[in-house]
């Protein structure tokens, strides 16, 4: 077996063995030491084949199509990861709308038609998400499960928590994240120089909403409004962010290098002591931090876990998401001519104007009267997002869909839906692969109506999850990318240094959110003129 490398070389595992020898040692092995070397490596390898081929699953009567892949315990894993979009796409197309992969130890069974994830969606007790997130969110974020007896009610609390996000507690958030928006821009990117400037949008897009979201949620320091170590943390936070794929596929964080020790630093921003000099703290962060007060057994670090794990939760998906909703806008200059008239338009009924030398504020009503932004929000997040909504077997049982059609599911089986394979159906949306700022826009008001086999779909765009594992803080993220495009578009001009490839997708991290751009995007930009 050969393989091409990034230079263009072949390698093939007896060049590997060679060329790790070192130079000095390559004349000095025989053959026979050669073979003394190899010949166990095979041996264990095939050893292990043999014993996959002999304890691997088989298909029951009346479960789906089963795709066991050749490799032990990986199944199917690297090309799942290299290109999940492609590769359930074809096997889609080999085995139906319903099938079942081993993906890295862990049998998962695809729901391909949107028309079918209501039968999942609104299943109870047989199909759960907690367990897979109670044993996979302790080891990404170093505390201890909830939900293992050592915190009775915990789980409860923290689930009513998540109110303070919704509804009228959105107020007050809307409020403060403007603030601290017009903050960061005013100080850092609007010193009244007018000439254009350049920088890598993505870095741009982190610096602001990382900062400002993270002033919003947990508060300022004593005596300033901004964090010293802020830089830092972010820094700090994006290495931690690059390793979370491997996190959550559950590899020990001792092997993955200086992870721990940047975790460790991580929780230890957000220790109790320090949180309570900060002041202004959100509603959503100061009942929670009340929250593990009551609890004797739960230790500072563990509380600082636990709030560094808000942070990811804050940040993780809103920074691409942002970045990919201004990416299309600026590329679009038709699109951000419409949706930056909107916004003036907005202003004007509320008797304002744009003023480059005073802060704006936009109330959660106006935020949600952008029908143009949200509808190109909306379709950025269509392109981008790459979730996964899995629910774990509880038992073995027998699965109804849709008339008299069922399929028998296993415990421990993990059932998914990839939303992306709707988001990017040809049927639900013509040319899916083509950014459409006002796809969600009909007669005036939002398009909800989309169809596939004739049959209007309940689900038909879903970057947040679903049914009770969809995001709480959904709303938020959605308003915090509203704001952050409508300042931009009131007090800057920007566009794309020519001359750079359209960005791509970074496949990656499919199936954990939104995906990162495979490379970072040149912008010139300088704030407007009055």
């Amino acid at each position: 077996m050969q393989c091409s490398t990034d230079q263009g070389a072949t390698w093939s595992p007896t060049s590997f063995i060679v060329a790790s020898a070192g130079p000095h040692r390559i004349t000095s092995w025989s053959r026979q030491e050669m073979l003394e070397f190899v010949l166990p490596l095979l041996f264990g390898f095939l050893v292990l084949y043999l014993l996959s081929v002999r304890f691997r699953r088989t298909r029951r009567d009346g479960e789906p199509p089963l795709v066991n892949g050749w490799i032990p315990f990986l199944g199917k894993a690297l090309e799942f990861r290299k290109n999940a979009h492609g590769f359930l796409a074809a096997h889609k197309e080999k085995h139906g709308d319903v099938f079942t992969v081993l993906i890295a130890g862990k049998y998962m069974t695809f729901i391909m038609n949107p028309l079918l994830y209501p039968y999942i969606i609104k299943h109870g007790k047989q199909l759960d998400f907690h367990e897979f997130s109670d044993q996979v969110a302790p080891l990404t974020f170093g505390y201890p499960p909830v939900r293992s007896g050592k915190f009775p009610g915990m789980d409860e609390h923290i689930q009513r928590s998540f109110r303070l996000l919704q509804g009228d507690n959105l107020d007050n958030l809307t409020e403060c994240m403007m603030g601290n928006l017009m903050l960061v821009f005013q100080q850092d990117y609007m010193d009244g120089e007018s000439e254009w400037r350049t920088e890598s949008m993505y870095q741009f897009c982190n610096s602001v909403m990382f900062e400002a979201t993270f002033l919003t949620m947990y508060g300022k320091p004593a005596h300033t409004n901004r964090h010293s170590g802020i830089v830092t943390l972010r820094q700090d936070f994006v290495k931690f962010d690059t390793m979370f794929p491997l996190l959550i596929a559950r590899i020990p964080i001792s092997l993955l290098g200086g992870t721990k020790t940047i975790r460790d630093k991580l929780i230890n921003y957000f220790h109790p002591q320090r949180m309570s000099t900060w002041s202004n703290t959100s509603g959503f962060i100061k009942e929670r931090a009340a929250l593990f007060e009551q609890y004797d057994c739960m230790g500072d670090v563990d509380k600082a876990a636990h709030h560094f794990a808000i942070l990811w939760a804050s940040v993780g998906n809103t920074v691409p998401a942002t970045f990919w909703a201004m990416y299309y806008l600026v590329t679009h200059p038709e699109a951000l001519a419409v949706v930056r008239e909107e916004i003036h338009c907005v202003l004007k009924v509320s008797g304002l104007e744009a003023d480059h030398n005073r802060d704006v504020t936009f109330t959660r009503e106006q935020l949600d009267s952008l029908l143009y932004l949200e509808s190109s929000i909306n379709e950025s997040l269509r392109l981008s997002s790459a979730s996964m909504n899995i629910r774990v077997a509880q038992e073995d049982f027998s699965l109804r869909l849709e008339g008299e059609r069922s399929i028998g599911v296993r415990k421990g089986d993990i059932i998914s839906l990839y939303p992306q394979s709707m988001h990017m159906d040809p049927e639900i949306y013509e040319n899916p692969e083509m950014y459409k700022f006002d796809r969600y826009v009909e007669d005036g008001k939002e398009k909800t109506d989309f169809y596939k086999d004739g049959q209007k779909l309940k689900y038909y765009r879903m970057p947040f999850g679903s049914g009770s594992t969809k995001c709480p803080g959904r709303y938020f993220a959605v308003n915090e990318i509203k704001q952050f495009l409508s300042l931009l578009l009131l007090h800057f001009d920007m566009e794309v240094v020519e001359g750079q490839e359209p960005c791509s997708l970074d496949s990656s991290r499919a199936g954990l959110g939104i995906l990162l751009p495979a490379t970072d995007v040149q912008i010139h930009y300088r704030p407007r003129q009055a």
